[in-house]
């Protein structure tokens, strides 16, 4: 037994680290890696709990080894099908012939799917139940967290959470895996861009699996993705709770696409009038620079919500579109929206935004704002205006 992965009794983290990939899912930036967990329960039976990227397989086997040597594994637990979970599935069973793969009935149709891999099957519902010896696990169905298959296995004997996707974040794990052992500072960020990015369509479904769980005697989570959770418990499933709930602090994302400066001047004026009202978290995003995951992230943060774009080929700014895009997608909740535009000789991004609105059903506030060509008086006037109105609506929910 290596000391170095276990987690509680015979539970062993043999996950590994992805620091070559700069974006997941080719989309979302990915500056501190990220890992890709997998746990170990060396009882009487010994069962695996997912699998990792095919890439990394080498590695993950021989971690493996280093814990059970050339004993088989009877059970490979698959909580979700992923591919950077599910990867591995083909190459663990060509090592190991004999091992019954269980899950529920949408997770078999993604394996023969994905991997064509048949063979003997054990086939769960909520709330059955596996005996490994010692070790007693109940599975709890949690559908669209964030895939139609996801599922969690509780270890009722050692109170040990494997959750899947759920709860998980962005981030390789340095040296150690466990939160009690290494600086868990860079995760937090992480983890609200992760359910952001990942998660963030599925609000109710990870409400239902909070509630399903909530009775839980949970003593530690281990996700598929970030550390294993032990002393943060309470903090990472206050984190998803209220992500899931779509609630927000007070303060104001400006969002704005510029190719010459000049709507850039109006997200300025509308700063700054915001800053002299009072509201200190400001967040301003030129979406030309900022990549989306981060804005995303930030809209989950708070509240307000104001979007600037000029009018490109008589549409909306090619990157503010796709930023309003990945909201809608979201279905994000309960924000109040601001917007404001320009255009040179004829206007079309005002109401192209406005389109949006409607189909976003946040709380309009103020008058959008539209400019030709660059700022004058009664531009500054506008935007201060718009920014009064975004302040004293989000001061009446103190």
């Amino acid at each position: 037994m290596n000391p170095k992965t276990v987690i509680k009794g015979k539970i062993h983290y043999v996950g590994v680290n992805d620091r070559n990939k700069h974006l997941f899912e080719g989309m979302w930036p990915l500056p501190y890696g990220v890992s890709y967990n997998s746990y170990l329960i060396d009882d009487e039976t010994v069962a695996l709990i997912d699998t990792v990227d095919i890439c990394y397989f080498e590695v993950y086997l021989r971690k493996i080894k280093s814990i059970i040597g050339e004993r088989p594994i009877q059970y490979l637990i698959i909580n979700h099908m992923e591919p950077d979970h599910s990867g591995s599935i083909r190459l663990i069973k060509q090592h190991y012939p004999d091992i019954v793969i269980v899950g529920n009935k949408q997770t078999f149709g993604m394996i023969e799917g994905f991997y064509g891999v048949t063979g003997e099957q054990y086939m769960v519902k909520d709330e059955d139940f596996l005996a490994l010896g010692h070790h007693k696990l109940r599975f709890y169905m949690t559908p669209m967290v964030h895939w139609p298959e996801t599922m969690m296995t509780f270890d009722e004997t050692e109170g040990v959470l494997f959750s899947g996707d759920g709860f998980g974040c962005f981030g390789t794990l340095d040296g150690g895996f466990l939160d009690t052992r290494i600086n868990t500072d860079k995760y937090w960020d992480e983890m609200v861009r992760y359910y952001s990015n990942i998660v963030g369509k599925y609000g109710s479904p990870v409400q239902k699996a909070l509630a399903k769980l909530g009775g839980l005697p949970i003593s530690a989570i281990c996700s598929t993705h970030g550390p294993v959770w032990t002393d943060n418990i309470a903090k990472v499933i206050g984190i998803y709770d209220r992500l899931s709930r779509y609630a927000a602090d007070e303060g104001v994302v400006i969002a704005y696409g510029s190719m010459y400066g000049n709507t850039e001047q109006m997200a300025e004026a509308i700063a700054a009038e915001l800053s002299a009202q009072g509201i200190r978290n400001i967040v301003m995003h030129n979406v030309s620079k900022s990549n989306p995951s981060y804005i995303i992230a930030d809209i989950f943060k708070y509240r307000g919500l104001i979007i600037g774009s000029p009018t490109y080929s008589n549409q909306i700014y090619p990157e503010i579109e796709s930023l309003l895009s990945k909201i809608l997608v979201r279905e994000v909740k309960g924000r109040y929206l601001g917007y404001f535009g320009s255009f040179c000789w004829a206007g079309a991004a005002v109401k192209r935004m406005g389109e949006f609105a409607e189909k976003s059903k946040f709380e309009i506030v103020g008058d959008p704002v539209e400019m030709k060509q660059a700022m004058k008086d009664i531009t500054y006037t506008q935007c201060e205006n718009l920014a009064r109105a975004m302040a004293e609506r989000l001061k009446k929910d103190r």
